[in-house]
């Protein structure tokens, strides 16, 4: 994953609305394939678009033009400021790249975000782990107590793929989501909630038994569906969380955007 072949333009730190920065990845030699934003997790209170970087350059070796933009981060700015960070990205994107087909991809907190882009704008979105089950949750483990992580403010310099491998965390999954949403915010800040007709085609990728769980695949996948939405699912065994599982699912990714990024 960290051999690149291709010749790459990178530019960083490139602002798209105050305050706010990307990371640009665009291949050097070849027509682009499409435009990805890949939109980096971390439960929407932690992470940096540089821990993206590894995934930005692999899909820019695919012949894809990648922004990995940064947003807002709770407890500071809470739903909806990072889907409103999303908004004027794409808006942006628009301008500065118009003539080029979006989709969306991002793992965690960053899968929630790719897939609301999708929903949102009718692009096609990847989400590895999203967090897609939030209000309905919220209602069924109300004995849960919010608890944060001792270590949590050391994980910001962890590799994401190494962190939340430990299988479920039901405490601080709470914990994250409650830091973001209010219980009055919750059915709002469901994906599953607002899809229609006009959505993007959606991979959704999670674990069996890892830390986010697999419900809110299969209540957005039957969504989806009801409403004729092209919906592409994969289960995994064991726990491995977001990027831990890229690898495996890399093929699976590019034939995803093959088959729906394409120019209209």
């Amino acid at each position: 994953m960290r051999e690149y072949n291709l010749t790459l333009t990178i530019k960083k730190d490139i602002q798209y609305t105050a305050g706010l920065a990307l990371d640009w990845y665009q291949p050097q030699g070849r027509s682009l394939k499409g435009l990805l934003i890949a939109i980096h997790g971390g439960g929407w209170f932690q992470g940096d678009k540089a821990k993206d970087a590894d995934v930005a350059q692999w899909l820019a070796e695919q012949g894809y033009l990648v922004v990995v933009p940064n947003y807002r981060l709770a407890p500071s700015y809470k739903f909806p400021a990072p889907l409103l960070d999303m908004n004027r990205l794409f808006n942006w994107l628009q301008q500065n790249a118009p003539q080029v087909p979006l989709a969306a991809i991002g793992a965690s907190a960053g899968g929630n975000l790719a897939v609301e882009l999708g929903l949102n704008y009718g692009i096609p979105a990847v989400s590895l782990s999203g967090i897609l089950d939030i209000a309905h949750w919220l209602t069924t483990h109300p004995a849960v107590v919010a608890k944060p992580r001792q270590t949590a403010d050391l994980l910001d310099k962890l590799d994401s793929a190494v962190i939340n491998q430990a299988g479920t965390d039901e405490s601080f999954y709470k914990w994250f989501i409650t830091n973001y949403v209010t219980d009055e915010q919750s059915r709002a800040a469901t994906p599953y909630q607002h899809v229609s007709s006009a959505s993007g085609p959606m991979l959704l990728i999670n674990s069996l038994d890892e830390f986010v769980p697999i419900t809110g695949v299969a209540r957005l996948s039957q969504r989806l569906t009801q409403v004729k939405v092209p919906v592409e699912t994969i289960s995994l065994t064991g726990s491995r969380h977001g990027k831990a599982y890229f690898d495996e699912v890399k093929a699976n990714i590019l034939l995803f955007l093959q088959r729906y990024l394409t120019k209209e």
